[in-house]
């Protein structure tokens, strides 16, 4: 394991102590449909499970979204907007993306880094969500080759409930040992008419449950067993190559979200 790597790791570390975990959101409200539509797309940096505060996005580096290997830039998409948590608002962006086509529509956003003022770091969190129309796969164990990005080994739209989620954590295309990756269940629904976020569906019995830690093994990869329907975040903290940003340091991670079903 590269010095490099082992300084990342410690500086995630760091920013991860906290009381909750930072999570990037691309939210949309089902990734699995039945027919090519409009997909509508939240944008929001807080913290999914307790909502005790909405951060600012300070702007968007990159947006796009991938189908059957043709990629297309969504920035133009972007509109910003006041995302309204329990405790406080935030800077956020809202967009929608009409999906034409089927098979899997992968997105991937990457915000600019955000100032941690309490940690005096930045974090930068390059963000995926999957989205399957018609139920014929397509893009959705794609390696992208991104700074930091965690490859799906499951399919992240086709989870029951009590299943599991495997992964492989990489770094421009290359597994990464041992990575640390937080995970967080999104306990509450997301209005997209108010840009809002509801009442919490659930409480943590003790503040480990709130962001719950997990490690890759040697070869980056891991699985969480699923307990709940819903939409559910994991960070690889600190994988990506850039740990500096304007002098000061930066934790760059890599973001999923999936989402499990109830079998009824």
């Amino acid at each position: 394991m590269s010095q490099k790597f082992l300084g990342s790791m410690v500086a995630a570390g760091v920013l991860a102590t906290g009381a909750m975990a930072h999570f990037q959101m691309l939210y949309t409200p089902e990734s699995a449909l039945e027919k090519p539509t409009n997909i509508e797309l939240r944008h929001v940096f807080n913290h999914p499970f307790a909502d005790e505060h909405t951060m600012d996005i300070a702007g968007i580096e990159s947006f796009v979204v991938i189908n059957k290997e043709q990629e297309k830039n969504l920035l133009d998409t972007l509109k910003p907007i006041e995302f309204k948590g329990n405790a406080n608002s935030g800077k956020a962006y809202a967009s929608t993306y009409q999906a034409r086509r089927m098979g899997d529509h992968v997105f991937i956003i990457t915000p600019a880094p955000y100032y941690e003022k309490n940690e005096d770091a930045y974090i930068q969190q390059i963000t995926k969500t999957v989205v399957n129309v018609a139920g014929a796969p397509s893009d959705w164990d794609a390696t992208f080759n991104l700074k930091a990005e965690i490859v799906p080994l499951t399919k992240p739209y086709a989870i029951w409930a009590g299943g599991t989620f495997t992964g492989i954590v990489m770094s421009e295309g290359k597994p990464v040992p041992f990575a640390e990756i937080e995970v967080e269940y999104l306990n509450h629904d997301v209005d997209l008419t108010t840009n809002s976020m509801g009442k919490p569906h659930v409480e943590a019995p003790q503040d480990a449950f709130v962001t719950m830690g997990i490690k890759a093994n040697k070869d980056g990869e891991f699985t969480f067993g699923i307990p709940k329907a819903g939409w559910w975040g994991f960070a690889a903290l600190g994988v990506g190559p850039d740990d500096e940003y304007k002098g000061k340091e930066l934790s760059q991670d890599a973001v999923i979200w999936v989402q499990a079903k109830e079998m009824k």
